[in-house]
Order: C-alpha cells, then sequence, then structure tokens
C-alpha cells in the first residue's frame, strides 16, 4: 500500500461529495461550505468541475468528509 496513512487514498472527489450530499443535502452542505456550487443551482457535475479547479475549497470538503469517518 503506497499510502497507508492517508484516509483519502482511493476515494474519488465524486464519491466524496455524492456522500456529504447523501449524508447532508445540499442546503445544509452549502451553509456548512460557502460556495456557489453548494448554494445556487447545486449538482454534483458542476460542483466536481469547480472543486477540481479551487484547491481552498476542496481541503474544505475533503476536511469536511473527513470529520464525518470519525
Amino acid at each position: 500500500m503506497a499510502q497507508p496513512n492517508n484516509p483519502l487514498h482511493g476515494v474519488t472527489l465524486e464519491t466524496i461529495v455524492t456522500e456529504l450530499v447523501a449524508r447532508h443535502g445540499w442546503e445544509k452542505l452549502g451553509h456548512m461550505i460557502d460556495v456557489r456550487c453548494f448554494t445556487h443551482d447545486p449538482s454534483v457535475k458542476s460542483s466536481l468541475t469547480f472543486l477540481r479547479k479551487t484547491p481552498w475549497a476542496r481541503k474544505k470538503v475533503e476536511d469536511l468528509y473527513l470529520r464525518g469517518l470519525r
């Protein structure tokens, strides 16, 4: 295993977003992480496009996902 201590290893961004939406819903997710892709006409596809281009937002999403794993 190349990254045994990395809980995000092998988890796609799409999986992370999908699980967060299933757990919290778009509205709550938009309050937790204030980015337009979660608050204005949200979809997984548009969110992935934004998050892949915006490292600070992706980090917030990944951190929220990791907090949910604990």
